[in-house]
């Protein structure tokens, strides 16, 4: 028990996990692929799986600490957020409590996996009796919006995203309501960085799919590019203000941006984080 825990989702991005996946290998000591038996996603959608993908895990999977874990994690009477929160309470218990249960989707990727585990063992003493100390850790996104030629325009302001925790019980895709404690990691996010047909196929089959007007959102991206986009602002897809501007690097692969990426300048301040998980301790002194 106490150990890094790491599950991830399976579906119609599966081929994500080639970039996600090696970027946590080394410090997590099980990792668990929920995949849906029916290969359906929250929405009823169906995908395919080229079977060279299992080889391909089967091949890096050098340690053995890959498990596939299928079942059935649709169900018609539930709408695509219902059905998310679902499958990620069964691969939570599939996990194991009592462990830090890191679950990460496959546009998600890393920036100092090792750093983060280091931060959640800090923390162990919630795992000893995690249902009455239930907790999350949250890292930060810096959510990528659009290739171009040379690089990519990402969203200036990365956004808190909650990975991890002693105890699933989710309400909302990971989040639980319980305290959040926050911590300076970084998790680079292929949100939108996709062709306008895979861009769809996210927004008819994940879990906020009736929240998003897809045709509304796709009208304003496409008129984008690497020498208009300090004239846009407001640009998330469910409240658009949540992302107020875009900034641009150059790279061609997520290699490279990574690299190229001012990490620095995109990490939250340590007097901001200390504020932040104030404010959590307080607001849950007495709850």
């Amino acid at each position: 028990m106490k150990e890094i825990r790491v599950g991830f989702l399976m579906s119609y991005d599966h081929k994500l996990l080639k970039n996600s996946i090696p970027l946590v290998y080394k410090e997590a000591d099980s990792i668990t692929i929920a995949l849906d038996e029916n290969l359906r996603t929250w929405s009823g959608g169906n995908f395919e799986i080229d079977d060279s993908f299992f080889l391909w895990l089967k091949s890096f999977d050098i340690e053995k600490k890959i498990t596939i874990y299928r079942d059935d994690f649709f169900d018609s009477n539930l709408n695509a957020m219902e059905n998310e929160v679902k499958e990620r309470k069964m691969l939570a218990s599939k996990m194991g409590i009592g462990n830090w249960l890191i679950q990460i989707d496959s546009d998600e990727y890393f920036v100092d996996f090792k750093k983060f585990t280091e931060e959640l063992k800090l923390r162990n003493k919630y795992l000893n009796n995690p249902e009455k100390n239930q907790i999350q850790i949250a890292g930060y996104y810096v959510n990528l919006y659009k290739y171009t030629e040379d690089g990519i325009l990402y969203v200036s302001k990365p956004r808190n995203q909650k990975f991890a925790t002693n105890y699933p019980s989710y309400v909302t895709g990971r989040n639980t309501k319980k305290q959040v404690i926050y911590i300076p990691s970084l998790v680079i996010h292929e949100c939108l960085s996709r062709s306008e047909e895979e861009i769809r196929t996210k927004f008819t089959n994940w879990g906020h799919s009736h929240q998003v007007d897809i045709d509304k959102f796709l009208n304003k991206w496409r008129k984008i590019n690497q020498s208009n986009y300090s004239k846009f602002e407001n640009l998330f897809y469910l409240k658009p203000e949540l992302w107020k501007k875009l900034n641009y690097v150059e790279g061609k692969s997520i290699t490279e941006i990574s690299r190229n990426l001012d990490y620095q300048k995109l990490k939250p301040s340590r007097s901001f984080l200390i504020s932040k998980n104030f404010g959590q301790w307080f607001k849950f002194l007495y709850k």
